[in-house]
């Protein structure tokens, strides 16, 4: 339970950050903090200091102006302090991650009275590896091989060197810290794969460099932090690793999901299966090329040249039935000849999941070459970490070892990746559970054909269950928007959250009623796609000419269609989504209502959810139809079909409820501080003929609504 010492230090320090900040106390703030010191400090251990409680995790749906953050701050460290575990915030977006990092936990370090230290993390790929630019800068000559493989993965450009020099210069005077996301200019994607590791290519305490490395001084940051603060991806990522590994053990974290709404889909990209078949013939045919350099360089060691001996034999194996399986995935597609001209890629997705014999036969061949390839390189891998270590004696220098591990380590990588890809595909799905999905996607890649095979599960929610709520010692889920309809049984089902865990929803401190929420009669059924379109430009032509609008499409060809019907007049005061940065859509958005213009701003769906206007920069916000996401993407689409194959309706269970949440999100650009007030539009008149209509607008917020121009009040 909550001691009265731990709860007096809570207080105190929450009195505190009030009177320093100049704050008001929010009730619903105070909930969320009362909530989560209850939760996080009753759960019950046994004699060794393990978690044996199951009531760990709190799930809190807080709305816009709550103060989630300084809340769950306030009420988390207290506890993992006494505790004697560390505090994890893991973000879904880069901009409230450094919020809580530039913004928030300074204010409570300077104002709460409470000690402690903080710091940022980031996985490896982030950071260059001192390595790889040191042996750029000298124009990578020590391993011809490995720049020829880099050449077939990835095509670096002219500019490399220029770049590589420029950071060498400013890391070795200390002008940059390493990582990539604090280097004022964008780097490319292909000149920073040169320069990064994995956790397989990285030799840790046996690199050369490891007293500079950029990474491992981060990582002693963490070491001595109270508050680490990271994101989903990286937490999943550590996860995925075993856990432990960048962050600390999960058993020994308190987590902080804030934007939490995210997370179960965050988790099924982390599993998700992808394998080019031509992108994995490019790098099988360098390795054949490369044979006679890794013999020369690493065959004086006898177990590594009888692994290398074995290469030849695997990858005259894989050729032809890799180009066997690239025959037969263009013609399940439905295209023998491949794409079309003038065609930029096509998809085929297969139905429940289910792999034609013929293809799984296939993928049974390639599991089992690409185990073997996996298994060998992981044991030239292993001899040449060995190697590196002047405690043991492989038989083999350290100069000889050291250039050839990041590439056997890349190519492990790569083989394993094509392992778990075909066992997806070769291996059936348990009876009962929903499938995985599986697909062929079909596209370009430099010229040349390129047909990728894809295997992702349809919902995370076990894997959620078993590696992140199963092990943490704590966690607590936040976020604006985590009821569809107003329940939680949506984001239980895709993240893997128990019945028995703590759910609640607090009161937001906006007064609702000050907005109106309006269906006019101009609102058309969207299945008259030129009626809907036609009243959407008859809208925005009547709009007044100082309103701060918000427009949001679900579709970039309506978006596009209404604004070339618009007329010359209106549609300069429009400012459209992909015309320009988002960013700078916004700004010119502000400045046009600061000058005491009207300004219409058209996005799609991520202005939704990624925008934030208080006061007079957005006074109407107009959503044109229902926010129905159509499951077309593989992994939607067949879950939609294994729920219909079990009775089930996939539109009242995933669609209703999602655009729920997607409704909610668009009405909350509106009332973003106390003050605020205005309009919300919705051009969709489905919302009052059809039957999930009144559940829709039941989930919103209290507004005032006007229905075919009648006020009915809140």
């Amino acid at each position: 339970m909550l001691d009265e010492a731990l709860k007096g230090e809570i207080q105190n320090a929450y009195r505190r950050v009030l009177d320093g900040l100049e704050l008001t106390p929010r009730y619903g703030q105070r909930l969320m903090i009362a909530e989560i010191a209850r939760t996080l400090a009753g759960i019950e251990v046994d004699d060794a200091g393990r978690r044996v409680s199951d009531e760990h995790v709190c799930v809190l749906e807080a709305g816009t102006g709550t103060g989630k953050t300084l809340a769950y701050l306030l009420a988390a460290l207290p506890v993992a302090k006494a505790r004697g575990k560390r505090l994890v915030v893991a973000t879904a977006t880069v901009a409230l991650q450094e919020q809580v990092l530039h913004q928030d936990l300074p204010a409570l370090k300077a104002h709460s009275g409470l000690a402690f230290d903080y710091a940022l993390a980031k996985g490896r790929g982030r950071y260059v590896c001192v390595a790889r630019l040191d042996q750029a800068m000298d124009g990578g000559e020590d391993n011809p091989t490995l720049s020829l493989f880099e050449q077939a993965l990835d095509s670096g450009g002219d500019d490399f060197q220029t770049l590589v020099q420029s950071l060498g210069e400013a890391y070795g005077n200390g002008r940059w810290a390493g990582d990539r996301d604090s280097w004022p200019e964008a780097i490319d994607d292909a000149h920073w794969r040169k320069l990064t590791v994995d956790h397989r290519q990285c030799t840790n305490r046996r690199c050369g460099h490891f007293g500079a490395c950029a990474f491992f001084r981060a990582r002693r940051d963490l070491d001595s932090a109270d508050v680490i603060v990271a994101n989903h991806d990286l937490v999943l990522a550590d996860l995925a690793l075993g856990g432990g590994v960048v962050l600390p053990d999960p058993a020994d974290c308190l987590y902080i999901f804030d934007e939490g709404h995210h997370l179960p889909d965050k988790a099924l990209n982390h599993f998700t299966h992808r394998f080019a078949v031509g992108g994995a013939l490019r790098w099988l045919r360098t390795l054949k090329k490369s044979l006679t350099e890794l013999n020369q360089a690493l065959a004086v060691q006898p177990t590594l040249a009888r692994l290398l001996a074995g290469l030849p034999q695997a990858i005259e194996a894989l050729e032809p039935k890799l180009g066997e399986a690239f025959a037969l995935g263009h013609r399940l597609a439905g295209r023998p000849e491949g794409l079309g001209d003038g065609e930029e890629g096509g998809q085929h997705r297969f139905e429940m999941g289910r792999v034609p014999g013929a293809l799984r036969e296939q993928a049974d061949g390639l599991v089992t070459i690409f185990a073997e390839l996996s298994r060998t390189l992981e044991s030239m891998s292993d001899i040449l970490r060995e190697s590196l270590d002047p405690e043991k004696s492989t038989g083999l220098p350290r100069e000889q070892a050291e250039p050839w591990l990041p590439l056997v380590a890349l190519l492990h990588g790569r083989a394993l990746e094509a392992h778990a890809l075909w066992q997806a595909f070769a291996e059936p799905d348990p009876q009962g559970e929903p499938p995985r999905a599986r697909w062929l996607t079909l596209e370009r890649f430099g010229g040349e054909p390129e047909l990728t095979f894809s295997a992702s599960p349809v919902s995370a929610a076990h894997t959620l269950a078993r590696s992140l709520w199963g092990r943490c010692f704590g966690a607590v889920v936040t976020s604006a928007t985590l009821t569809a309809l107003g329940r939680f049984e949506r984001l239980q089902e895709r993240a893997g959250l128990a019945n028995r865990y703590r759910y609640q929803r607090l009161p937001s401190p906006f007064d609702y009623s000050r907005a109106v929420l309006s269906v006019p009669r101009e609102a058309v059924d969207p299945a008259d796609r030129e009626g809907h379109e036609r009243a959407i430009i008859d809208f925005v032509e009547a709009l007044g000419d100082d309103e701060a609008v918000l427009m949001l499409f679900s579709s970039r060809a309506q978006l596009r269609a209404v604004e070339k019907g618009l007329s010359p007049a209106r549609r300069e005061r429009v400012l459209a989504q992909d015309r320009l940065p988002k960013r700078e859509l916004v700004e010119r958005h502000r400045a046009r209502v600061d000058q005491g213009e009207g300004s219409i701003l058209f996005g799609l769906a991520s202005f939704a959810e990624g925008i934030d206007l208080p006061g007079d920069y957005l006074t109407h916000v107009v959503i044109t139809r229902l926010p129905f996401a159509v499951p077309d993407d593989p992994v939607g689409a067949t879950l939609a079909e294994w729920i219909e194959s079990q009775g089930g309706n996939p539109f009242m269970r995933i669609s209703v409820p999602d655009a729920s949440i997607k409704l909610v999100q668009a009405c909350g650009r509106l009332i973003r501080k106390e003050a605020d007030q205005g309009r919300i539009t919705l051009l969709d008149r489905r919302v009052l003929t059809r039957r999930y209509g009144r559940a829709l607008l039941d989930a919103l917020p209290p507004f005032a609504r006007e229905i075919d121009g009648v006020v009915q009040g809140g």
